[in-house]
């Protein structure tokens, strides 16, 4: 059922957003939606996809204890009170070749010569670097330090057990993890599907970024920029031509997306002003819900969220700034959170710390995003506003981070130190 009743034509000037939410009611919202279903993918086509089961180890890794270094398989106890003054006399038992189990068993007194990686025999627990030794004739090796049991020694099993839970779901795969899994064996992972993103610019003005752009006209910097951000969130945009501001032409894109992807975002026409059609087209469409519009954040406010027949239709502001920011803050953690992962208020980023340049204010009841740009080293870090007007991409492309103003302050003093989003 729509909750939403759009202004009447002259009136639109007394309209207020529909519903202006916090940021954390926003994103809570999102939590509304299923995430997608699960597919199959090999292992090597898995980095930076979320896993959607656990994944549990078929054996032991490794399957016998392997030596560290390169040196001799010892039994500790033959090394005890070893010195380059007096070293310890060992006889030389059959030397291990690499990718092999040695079928002897190393007897007190010997010492065998084991590659990085090989195998220790029977009856040896330790490993002698080979710095540590020096050659006595052809059946003998002197060893000059002492080593405890264990030493120099990757036991069996010790890396992964077989049954051993090896990664959760909801868990981004990195190259390490691919790695550790191929020691495995194991070829296939089931990860969270990629959302398609239907990614849609409007209005009159906005133009191809072929053309020369005429008087009042811009270039769709929006829809490059979420289609964007849409692949590096592990998505998979799928770009509309430019609509222009009529609602039949609206109408038309709006159900030719929907029927083809699992979210749509709509970039432009979502304030209040007479030739802002979007809110009207999407509150239109069968069987949806607008849950919000208008979010209590600075910059993008007029912000739309709705609900048709399980999809997201998230609507952006049409400033590119504004844009953007918004699709840091809730596009990108919410199509991590389809794929599996957790839903989290973002930007998504590595968080650091750093003093304030400058001191910023705010408004009271908005919580602010602001541009920082970052100076000095990461124990040191200053971190320096980028001031700009919500047109001005320029800002985002200075900046190196996002701070945030709690909405219930006025601002941050200089010097303080506050938590940077690193972009």
């Amino acid at each position: 059922m729509t909750v939403y009743q759009p202004a009447k034509d002259n009136d639109w000037f007394m309209a207020e957003f529909f519903r202006v939410l916090t940021a954390d009611e926003f994103i809570q919202l999102m939590g509304r939606f299923g995430r997608l279903a699960s597919e199959r993918v090999h292992l090597d086509a898995s980095l930076g996809r979320i896993l959607s089961r656990e994944v549990v180890s078929d054996e032991d890794l490794p399957e016998g204890a392997r030596s560290t270094v390169d040196g001799f398989a010892v039994r500790a106890e033959d090394t005890f009170g070893a010195s380059g003054s007096i070293p310890a006399l060992l006889n030389l038992a059959p030397a291990i070749p690499m990718g092999v189990m040695p079928e002897f068993t190393l007897r007190a007194g010997e010492a065998a010569p084991i590659p990085t990686g090989g195998f220790l025999p029977r009856g040896a627990d330790a490993i002698v670097m080979v710095e540590y030794s020096n050659p006595a004739g052809p059946d003998a090796v002197e060893i000059s330090r002492p080593v405890t049991i264990k030493t120099n020694v990757l036991e069996k099993a010790e890396d992964a057990r077989r049954g051993e839970s090896l990664l959760m779901p909801g868990r981004q795969l990195r190259p390490q993890d691919i790695g550790f899994l191929a020691a495995l064996g194991i070829t296939e992972l089931h990860v969270g599907s990629r959302p398609r993103v239907a990614v849609i610019s409007s209005g009159d003005e906005v133009i191809p970024i072929e053309h020369k752009p005429g008087l009042g006209q811009v270039r769709d910097a929006n829809g490059h920029a979420i289609s964007a951000l849409i692949r590096a969130c592990g998505g998979e945009a799928v770009p509309f031509d430019i609509v222009p501001d009529d609602t039949a032409a609206l109408c038309r894109t709006l159900a030719d997306a929907l029927a083809g992807s699992d979210v749509m975002t709509l970039s432009g026409g979502s304030s209040v002003g007479a030739r802002d059609l979007m809110v009207d087209v999407v509150s239109g469409l069968p069987d949806v819900e607008v849950l919000a519009h208008g979010v209590a954040i600075r910059p993008g406010k007029p912000t739309l969220l709705a609900n048709q027949a399980g999809k997201a239709i998230v609507g952006l502001p049409g400033h590119p700034v504004s844009a953007l920011i918004v699709a840091q803050v809730f596009l990108a953690p919410f199509l991590r959170y389809l794929q599996g992962g957790t839903l989290e208020k973002g930007p998504l980023g590595c968080r650091t710390t750093a003093a304030l340049a400058t001191s910023v204010h705010s408004t009271i009841g908005l919580e602010e995003f602001v541009r920082v740009r970052l100076e000095g080293t990461p124990d040191q870090y200053v971190a320096h506003p980028v001031f700009g007007k919500s047109g001005m991409l320029s800002t985002m492309v200075k900046a190196d981070g996002i701070i945030t103003i709690p909405m219930n302050a006025e601002g941050l003093s200089k010097g303080e130190r506050v938590n940077v989003i690193q972009l």
